[in-house]
């Protein structure tokens, strides 16, 4: 039975609301269609016909009905490893025909199981679902990794004037990481219309909530960020509903964020292999006494607005749809093969005219020895300025970059030029900065965020390599992260281990994402400014011992064409390949073994992904010898991996065996003695050469 006083209760929340009839019924449908999902998932786990990780969201089905209930049709959406419930939410549009919210629910069925014809083309799955284009950014299995998104979704907004705001969904365990703590407080100092909705359904996997926090309230924490917090009853949809509202509106007033944390429950285990031993039966049933369906059903009957053959109606229905979307799941195909390798990055935008055009300029800049020379760091902000110029979604954003222009200046000057909202000064939140970066990104942005120096890229690691580098294939090619992430790396100014690496090997790593490493001003400017217009994610690593050298750059427009390498310096005897500083110690060497009459061939790489092989491959076949020159560590460094690829493909051209020159498997040492000994010198490269031959 329900209550007088619940149902008088119930009444103000729709009176307040202004619902109807039949939104009231549509929230019945969805939160039905929902638990008819998640019950027929639990069953396909339990039968071993669904394969892989599946975390059910019966039970809280009024957060996710309620909360997106508060929305636009254009608003975004950012969601959990937990996201069946606001994928369906979010695109089970009330204006859509019956036709058109099937096919939204087939398709969620088809991505669960792995299939081609699912939202993902089945390379999300379960914990992955997304639909970009019509604002829902995706699910993510890693607790709390989307948070960051949701605030450079939100920033993306704010940059843009527009009203509109992003829902940001995680659990009570992601309210203990460091993304939820950087994304609130970069969130509040900007005022960025999210609404941050916690889901506390007592349990981050096994550990009750009272074990991780000494505060009862999730919510509580806003007022460290000076912002809203509010507590609301999670298994009551229009209680959800009224809360996300109020934040929407305040969102959209330019008032910024609010925390509102749902108190909810999952009626099945963190996954399908959690026996939930650490719940009793008797906490259990008391939670699904208050399951939101039938207390839903209960309150609109107590105001006559709910049959029981309505109810009836609407259940069967929800089974006939579910039916549907199983049948639609089990006749989609598997993805075919040929689909394995798709994806991965947006096309290149550049043609065979353009290289050629590249590398013709690229011949008249050396020729022309009247052209202006500017250093590698006026370079950069010369790319940065005229993509600016040229691009209103592109924006800059990091720690210190505004009036002291970043780590080596290179953004100086930019801020009084464009402004405060071009030019974004950040707390010190690598993280955050770089999730922000791939939010802004998918919403439509071309970001530009700095991280002073590579050795702080690790702290990134997440937003970059999981997020960033990984969405455009999960999502199944429907979405692109353009995101250009500057830092500098290498040794050479005696500042130790922590800041003095080369790293670069950490992010060619990862598919997805683009690592680019000019040595000169001409291909830094070049190159920047090809990352900037690119659709996938670039890591761009500057050397900071570059900044200060000069060299000729044309004043007029001009792109670098990403993943096409440079023969710095032609010659017949043996082939360096390297990059970034090391090619100009590489020129060095070159140069003194001229006077014994060995021709060295420099070639600079450029771009280590994608990388330019062929060229690699076309001065070995001519030299017939190879010494690749990196000043990453020697164990792990990128040039192994084109070392491999030579052995692979040109094998039989080489005369000798190949050499590498790296830096010492030590951590970069402070005194300078140590420091030159650790990293390649030209009598290293000299020495190397020689070898060969």
């Amino acid at each position: 039975m329900t209550s007088d006083l619940a149902i008088e209760s119930f009444s103000a929340l729709i009176e307040d609301q202004a619902l109807t009839r039949d939104e009231l019924l549509g929230y019945m449908r969805q939160m039905l269609e929902i638990r008819a999902l998640e019950n027929a998932i639990a069953d396909l786990l339990g039968r071993a016909v669904l394969k892989g990780a599946s975390h059910l969201y019966a039970g809280q089905e009024a957060v996710a009905v309620g909360a997106i209930g508060a929305l636009r049709a254009d608003d975004y959406i950012t969601s959990t490893h937990r996201g069946h419930g606001h994928a369906h939410a979010h695109g089970d549009s009330a204006a859509a025909s019956e036709a058109a919210r099937q096919a939204h629910y087939n398709q969620m069925m088809a991505e669960v199981l792995g299939k081609a014809g699912g939202y993902c083309k089945g390379k999300g799955g379960s914990m992955h679902i997304a639909d970009v284009a019509h604002g829902n950014l995706g699910a993510t299995g890693i607790v709390a990794g989307n948070i960051p998104v949701a605030v450079g979704a939100a920033l993306a907004q704010k940059i843009a004037g527009s009203d509109r705001v992003v829902l940001c969904f995680f659990g009570d365990g992601a309210a203990n990481t460091g993304n939820f703590h950087e994304a609130l407080n970069m969130a509040s100092i900007w005022d960025l219309p999210v609404i941050f909705v916690c889901e506390n359904n007592l349990y981050a996997m096994s550990e009750p909530w009272p074990k991780m926090s000494k505060r009862q309230n999730v919510a509580d924490r806003a007022l460290a960020y000076d912002i809203p917090g509010e507590v609301v009853d999670g298994m009551d949809v229009l209680a959800v509903r009224s809360a996300t509202a109020r934040a929407v509106e305040r969102a959209r007033r330019g008032h910024g964020p609010t925390l509102i944390e749902a108190k909810t429950y999952r009626f099945y285990g963190h996954s399908h292999s959690d026996p939930r031993a650490y719940r009793t039966r008797e906490e259990e049933a008391a939670w699904r006494a208050r399951d939101p369906i039938k207390a839903f059903a209960a309150r609109m009957a107590g105001l006559r607005l709910l049959s029981e053959a309505d109810l009836t109606a609407l259940e069967h229905a929800a089974d006939a749809k579910l039916a549907a979307a199983l049948a639609f799941a089990e006749a989609s195909p598997e993805p075919d093969p040929s689909e394995l390798e798709t994806d991965v990055y947006a096309p290149l935008q550049h043609s065979a005219a353009d290289i050629a055009a590249e590398r013709a300029l690229r011949e008249r800049v050396r020729g022309d020895a009247s052209m202006r020379q500017i250093s590698y760091a006026q370079a950069l902000t010369e790319a940065m300025r005229e993509e600016m110029q040229r691009d209103a979604r592109v924006f800059l954003l990091g720690e210190d970059i505004g009036l002291y222009g970043g780590a080596y200046g290179a953004t100086r000057g930019l801020l009084d030029e464009f402004g405060p909202w071009r030019v974004i000064d950040t707390p010190i939140s690598e993280a955050t900065i770089a999730g922000a970066g791939v939010g802004a990104a998918m919403a439509g942005m071309r970001p530009v965020t700095e991280v002073m120096y590579v050795d702080f890229t690790p702290l990134t690691m997440d937003q970059l390599a999981n997020q960033g580098a990984k969405n455009r294939y999960m999502f199944g090619g429907k979405t692109s992260v353009p995101l250009v992430v500057r830092t500098e790396g290498g040794a050479g100014r005696a500042i130790a281990a922590h800041h003095s690496q080369s790293l670069e090997s950490l992010w060619t790593h990862f598919p997805g994402l683009y690592v680019v490493m000019p040595a000169t001003a001409y291909d830094a400017k070049g190159l920047l400014k090809a990352a900037i217009r690119d659709d996938n994610p670039v890591m761009f690593i500057e050397h900071k011992m570059l900044y200060k050298e000069k060299g000729p750059v044309p004043e007029e427009e001009y792109v670098i064409p990403l993943g096409v390498a440079d023969i710095k310096r032609a010659g017949r005897d043996v082939t360096i390949v390297t990059y970034s500083r090391m090619v100009l110690r590489a020129i060095e060497a070159a140069e003194l073994l001229a006077r014994e009459g060995i021709e060295a061939e420099v070639v600079d790489l450029r771009t280590l992904k994608p990388l330019d092989i062929d060229t690699v491959l076309e001065s070995v076949r001519k030299t017939g010898r190879l010494v690749g020159v990196t000043e990453a560590y020697e164990n792990s460094s990128f040039i192994n991996e084109v070392l491999a690829q030579v052995n692979e493909r040109a094998f039989d051209y080489l005369d000798a065996p190949m050499q590498r020159v790296a830096a010492a498997n030590v951590p970069v040492p402070r005194a300078e003695v140590l420091e030159d000994l650790a990293i390649p010198n030209v009598a290293r490269i000299v020495a190397a050469c020689r070898k060969t031959l």
